[in-house]
């Protein structure tokens, strides 16, 4: 039985290279893996009765995760090892709805002091960052003049996930084995835009990160709407790694027009003086917004985004990188609003009685690891599954081609309001992508295949 195995080097090839079509190829194969997942039908091949949940050992400062998955066609294990991060003692992880914020909206145990504006000299193609003299002032209710960012838990420790993925055929055979560092990252990014690609208004991207799944999430975000995206803006704590993520976009002799070579992109840091009140700018201006951060405590106030006017523009915001109960991106106050009921209309899913929900990956799985749920006190009517959501929508779009009704209200709060995306990660991502990679690879001749493993 012949065994493919790719590299990471192998994994960055076939990632690097695929086009628009490639990605829609892709998403439709997760799209319909999620959907399976989340029928509850024990028929159906992805059903979660068949993806158990996984297993963690902490051991010398390093978690190691084992996430076994299956499909139709195929059974495996994800395995990943990441080394903890060294969180400062100052650090209050147990942020909570209601009494994590002083008066004057700076979350507690957030720095103290800030730097002054820190530039660049570099000048390249379609980037430019934007000093703070050039950025417009609006100031309401919530400034943000006086926030500071989460204590940094920022260390010599990686905190990027490294292992393999091990695939067996239907028949239990071994078919493959899978580098899991840029995969990981990848279909990370390649779940989260799912539900990006019929959003209506994705002119301006804010991202918080810089690392692989800041990258992954930015470039597919281009390649799937980059005729729309003006302004791509990455906040992250080290303002030189924020310039290298905006490098690895120059735009070189090979451009492949998978996008506008107009699109500008900046980047801002604590460094940055006045960064509480230019943080909410970019905050406020935002379409979209990807937190891809180990953060233990929220980027930036509630009231960002939950007063009355950080709530008058539809957003799509992921949230990421927090996969345990003690991690944090956005504030809990974010996710109630989220799933306060609508006065004089409702949302149309299976929950329309509870007025609003937060998308999710695995509905068990975020009740039990995801931070901001976890301190939400979220229930489970407050959470719907992609798979389950992205079948309802389609279902919808359909009926309302061929002149009926629809769920129209399902498809305008999808395209046009605010939505939340929260995901924890599952091994089916995993095995689904890295089954169409070996596949890919075999065709492009990528990888080493082992005849007679």
């Amino acid at each position: 039985m012949p065994l493919t195995v790719l590299t990471d080097n192998d994994v960055r090839e076939l990632l690097y290279t695929l086009t628009k079509e490639d990605i829609d190829e892709l998403q439709s194969n997760l799209a319909e893996a999620l959907h399976s997942y989340s029928t509850g039908d024990t028929n159906s091949p992805c059903c979660a009765s068949f993806q158990p949940q996984r297993t963690i050992i902490k051991k010398n400062g390093v978690t190691t995760l084992f996430m076994p998955a299956s499909t139709g066609s195929s059974v495996g294990m994800k395995i990943v090892s990441l080394q903890q991060p060294e969180v400062p003692l100052h650090s209050k992880s147990s942020v909570s709805s209601g009494n994590s914020e002083s008066h004057n909206g700076t979350p507690s145990g957030s720095m103290s002091s800030s730097a002054s504006v820190k530039s660049t000299t570099n000048d390249f193609a379609s980037m430019t960052l934007t000093p703070s003299s050039t950025m417009s002032s609006s100031r309401d209710s919530v400034d943000g003049s006086s926030f500071q960012p989460p204590a940094s838990i920022a260390s010599s420790r990686s905190t990027t996930p490294k292992g393999s993925i091990t695939l067996l055929d239907s028949n239990g055979n071994p078919m493959g084995i899978v580098n899991a560092e840029e995969l990981t990252a990848f279909r990370t990014a390649l779940s989260s835009t799912l539900m990006l690609k019929k959003r209506e208004n994705v002119h301006t991207v804010t991202v918080f990160g810089a690392g692989k799944q800041a990258y992954w999430h930015i470039r597919l975000a281009l390649i799937l709407k980059g005729d729309q995206i003006r302004h791509v803006n990455i906040i992250n704590r080290s303002f030189e790694r924020s310039i290298k993520l905006m490098k690895a976009f120059q735009m070189t002799q090979d451009f492949n027009d998978q996008w506008r070579k107009d699109i500008k992109f900046s980047a801002m840091s604590p460094e940055f003086g006045e960064y509480g009140r230019l943080l909410k700018e970019e905050v406020r201006k935002a379409d979209v917004i990807f937190c891809c951060t180990p953060s233990v405590e929220p980027l930036f106030p509630a009231e960002f985004l939950t007063s009355r006017e950080g709530r008058r523009k539809g957003r799509y915001i992921v949230a990421i990188g927090s996969y345990a109960p003690h991690m944090c991106e956005l504030h809990p106050d974010i996710f109630k609003v989220a799933v306060e009921p609508e006065h004089g209309g409702h949302h149309h899913h299976r929950h329309a009685r509870q007025g609003g929900v937060v998308i999710v990956d695995s509905l068990e799985s975020c009740l039990k690891e995801s931070g901001e749920i976890v301190k939400a006190k979220l229930k489970p009517e407050h959470l719907v599954e992609i798979g389950e959501l992205m079948m309802i929508k389609k279902a919808a779009t359909r009926e309302i081609e061929l002149g009926g009704p629809g769920e129209q209200g399902l498809l305008d709060w999808l395209t046009k309001g605010n939505v939340i995306y929260k995901s924890v990660g599952m091994g089916l991502l995993d095995l689904v992508v890295a089954g169409d990679l070996i596949r890919m690879g075999k065709e492009k001749d990528v990888g080493v295949t082992i005849e007679d493993f």
